[in-house]
């Protein structure tokens, strides 16, 4: 069973064989928690999208085909509930200082992780001040490995269409990443 392809387990999973899921779940749970934290930067939250995910191709399984990538069209859900996520949560985003207190961290560890990664850390930061189409390319491009032809599916454009929002976003990325470095 677990040398079948991602295609051919939801196949099974659109004719009935709900077990089946597991797997999928089972190899695609890490890239997509990484898609997600890499949009949110929340952990907790981050799972449950993952979840939601699932959720949803276990909801509309039927409309899976077996004609394209599976791995495409989950992404193509996960974008989207990423975006009814936002949607949902734009106005009510509002989060306690001691939840804030637990993200950041003491003093002692911010400093020390600074010190670590001072790299990686403006990297991060750069990603996140990026707008949110942008750092969405980026993640799928560099950080999932997606060929530019599975992100114009994902995305509903050109192939052509992805390499110039690609190229745009690090341009905008090195900008960013450039000033970022002149403040630190």
């Amino acid at each position: 069973m677990e040398s079948l392809t991602d295609n051919a387990l939801m196949i099974k999973v659109r004719d009935g064989h709900l077990d089946t899921l597991g797997l999928l779940f089972a190899r695609y749970k890490k890239p997509l928690f990484g898609f997600f934290y890499g949009m949110n930067r929340d952990e907790e939250l981050s799972e449950d999208l993952v979840q939601n995910v699932f959720y949803r191709i276990l909801k509309y399984r039927y409309l899976f085909r077996g004609d394209g990538d599976f791995r495409t069209w989950m992404f193509h859900i996960a974008r989207n509930v990423n975006h009814d996520n936002f949607r949902k949560n734009k106005f009510r985003h509002k989060e306690s200082i001691e939840n804030w207190q637990e993200r950041l961290g003491t003093d002692e560890n911010r400093v020390t992780e600074y010190q670590k990664d001072e790299e990686r850390q403006l990297l991060e930061l750069a990603m996140h001040r990026l707008p949110e189409d942008k750092r969405e390319i980026l993640l799928l491009s560099k950080y999932q490995d997606k060929k530019y032809k599975e992100i114009g599916e994902i995305l509903g454009c050109s192939e052509g269409a992805v390499k110039v929002k690609v190229f745009r976003a690090l341009q905008e990325l090195k900008a960013v990443y450039a000033e970022l470095e002149k403040q630190f």
